[in-house]
């Protein structure tokens, strides 16, 4: 009896403490959006933390705040009408090295949440010259078709952007080496840099938040989930300048703020009922300095007002593995600016971007039940080095349309993150559907439309060159309509073929 009643309170006092709060207004804070509250959100999140854990309450009105280190038990909780604000003075984020940390700050720490229904406020614009558009540097134009007047903006305006960025602080949230991450229903807006980065952490849940960030600001990526394992997006509205979610696995060679531990691949991800939107890739899988990504899911999500839909990137001795993407809706777009992408809404590539690594492979990739619509076509680019295996397109609704900027950023190719420069940005004509150096592609039920089409530069429906094990079933479509040279399937280079058309195929080089 005795036990039993010291059990009991001891499980009293663990819920006491449990369900402690902690207003950051007992500690000093202030809510009249001017005076800088850190040290007293700071110092309820240590309290918090020093007594078990509990709520941190941030009560209704605007906070200004630098960076603040949350801490392992801590729950930060936004009341309906509660703003976190960036401080717009680069001075009061924490330095690290030659960069500043962004607005809140978590390393080694277990069982944190951030949620409610008020706002977390990058104060981003501060850190931008609003009226002026960042050039074309990574790449140059050289070889695009357009030259010198590639995606220049005819009135000299900052058109689709990016502006320029100033000093500013880096990535606004920031997780490192974190376990069980929760994310729910909070909004989040105007970051200066990345929103938030999962860096080495495991057990990672984001909810039903709204995150948007200036359309036209660089690197204004949403969710980076970097070298994460068993990841959970879900029910989000995402609208960044940069890529709205990206999935990586850095290796040893990167270096970034607050991610200072052993790199390992990233897998067990799944991101779903989400509508994005992104000036960059709406999903990015892979980058340059990459270790392994695998097991993948992402579905039931509409990736709309994009550069590109959806981009799965070789470019290091990192391979991106079983990866399955169904039931989505892209709408894709060119761009004028220095954005990365050219309209298309799927893009796979697979091309060297650093040396002296063996290079890794894209395999085991599927989508099905894709309904997209495009300013640019589907894109499949392996190399000899990399050959792309075990890619499926089933079920591909796709509608090619004319663009307003074909003249100043169409008939190219954007595969910048490689080391060739001939590569990096480069005119090439397009037939819908690109593929070259793959091995066992499938397309089923693959249907495509032109509509609009003007530009000569597109060709044919579907093009593969360079492969082995090729299956084309079920295409309805035809190739450019204003190009009478074109074939609605054009084959060159390969081997072991099944292919149900009947009519409108050209082969070179093809053996059965």
């Amino acid at each position: 009896m005795k036990t039993s009643l010291i059990a009991l309170l001891l499980c009293l006092n663990l819920f006491i403490i449990n369900a402690q709060s902690f207003n950051i207004l007992t500690y000093g804070a202030v809510n009249d959006g001017k005076t800088i509250s850190t040290l007293a959100v700071q110092k309820a999140i240590d309290t918090c933390n020093q007594n078990g854990g509990g709520k941190v309450i941030i009560p209704t009105g605007v906070f200004v705040i630098g960076t603040v280190y949350l801490k392992s038990n801590v729950h930060l909780y936004l009341e309906t009408g509660a703003i976190l604000k960036g401080s717009p003075d680069l001075k009061d984020y924490a330095p690290y090295n030659e960069v500043h940390y962004g607005m809140i700050y978590a390393e080694n720490a277990e069982n944190i949440t951030i949620s409610g229904f008020g706002n977390i406020d990058g104060n981003g614009d501060k850190f931008f010259d609003l009226t002026k558009a960042k050039k074309i540097e990574w790449g140059g134009t050289q070889y695009t078709r357009q030259k010198d007047n590639y995606r220049k903006v005819k009135d000299g305006g900052i058109g689709d952007g990016p502006i320029v960025p100033k000093g500013r602080p880096y990535q606004m949230f920031i997780f490192s080496n974190c376990k069980r991450v929760t994310i729910n229903d909070i909004f989040i807006s105007t970051a200066p840099f990345w929103t938030m980065l999962f860096a080495d952490c495991d057990g990672v849940k984001v909810d039903g938040i709204r995150l948007w960030t200036n359309m036209l600001a660089p690197n204004a990526d949403g969710i980076d989930i970097a070298s994460c394992n068993n990841v959970i997006i879900s029910n989000c509205d995402i609208r960044s300048g940069d890529d709205a979610i990206a999935i990586v696995g850095y290796d040893h060679h990167f270096e970034i703020p607050g991610f200072s531990h052993t790199r390992h691949p990233s897998g067990n991800i799944m991101v779903t009922n989400c509508n994005i939107q992104s000036y960059s890739s709406g999903v990015r899988i892979g980058s340059l300095d990459q270790n392994s990504v695998k097991n993948i899911l992402i579905s039931d999500c509409t990736i709309t007002n994009s550069t590109r839909g959806i981009g799965i990137f070789c470019r290091d001795e990192g391979s991106l593995e079983n990866i399955v993407i169904s039931n989505i809706f892209i709408e894709t777009k060119l761009r004028t600016g220095d954005w990365w992408g050219n309209g298309e809404p799927i893009h796979v590539s697979a091309i060297r971007g650093k040396e002296n690594v063996k290079m890794g492979k894209i395999k085991n990739i599927k989508f099905d039940n894709i309904n997209c619509t495009g300013e640019n076509g589907i894109l499949v680019f392996g190399t000899e080095e990399s050959i792309i295996e075990n890619l499926s397109f089933k079920n591909i609704t796709f509608e090619l349309r004319d663009s307003k900027l074909n003249e100043v950023a169409g008939g190219n190719i954007d595969l910048r993150n490689c080391i060739d420069e001939k590569y990096q940005l480069f005119q090439r004509d397009l037939p819908a559907f690109l593929a070259q150096n793959v091995n066992g592609l499938t397309i089923d039920n693959f249907q495509l439309q032109w509509t609009g089409t003007r530009m000569p530069y597109f060709t044919h429906g579907i093009e593969v060159t360079n492969f082995k094990d090729l299956v084309i079933r079920n295409f309805k479509g035809t190739a450019s309509p204003v190009n009478l040279k074109a074939f609605p399937i054009f084959l060159q280079n390969g081997t072991q073929t099944n292919i149900d058309a009947k009519i409108g195929v050209k082969r070179i080089n093809v053996k059965k």
